[in-house]
C-alpha cells in the first residue's frame, strides 16, 4: 500500500492536496465494501429502496428520508468496521473491553437499521396497501 505521511500531506497544497482527500474515503469504501458482508447487504437493500422509491413515486419529502436513512445505515455500518479495525489493532487477544468496543458499535448499527426498517415500512406500506384499494 503506498502510504504517505501526515507531514508529507500537510506540506501538499492546492488542487493536489483537495483531490487526494477524496482517495482516502474511496480506498475506506472500497476496503469496507469488499471485506465486511454488512456492507454489501446494506447497499443492495439501498439499491432496492431506491428503485422501490421510482416504482411507488415517492415525494420529494420522502425520498429525501429515504437517502437520510440510507446515508447513515451505511456510514454508521462504516464507522462499526473502523472501531472493529482499531481494536484488532490495539488487540489480538480476548479482552472484555475489546468485546465491549466491538459489541456496542455492531449495536448502534443495528439499532439505527431497525429505526431505517420502521421508516421504510412507513413510507412504502401505504403505497403498498394503494395499489390493492
Amino acid at each position: 500500500m503506498n502510504m504517505i505521511s501526515r507531514d508529507e500531506r500537510k506540506q501538499q497544497k492546492g488542487i493536489k492536496k483537495f483531490l487526494n482527500s477524496f482517495t482516502y474515503p474511496i480506498k475506506g469504501l472500497r476496503y469496507a465494501y469488499k471485506n465486511e458482508q454488512n456492507l454489501a447487504v446494506d447497499v443492495g437493500i439501498a439499491l432496492l429502496v431506491l428503485i422501490a422509491s421510482f416504482i411507488f413515486k415517492v415525494s420529494k419529502t420522502e425520498f429525501a428520508l429515504l437517502i437520510l436513512t440510507i446515508g447513515l445505515v451505511i456510514s454508521l455500518e462504516l464507522v462499526n468496521t473502523a472501531i472493529e479495525a482499531t481494536v484488532d489493532l490495539v488487540t489480538q487477544e480476548y479482552h472484555p473491553l475489546a468485546k465491549v468496543a466491538k459489541d456496542t458499535s455492531a449495536a448502534a448499527v443495528l439499532v439505527f437499521s431497525i429505526v431505517a426498517v420502521i421508516i421504510g415500512l412507513v413510507i412504502f406500506i401505504p403505497k403498498i396497501i394503494g395499489l390493492f384499494f
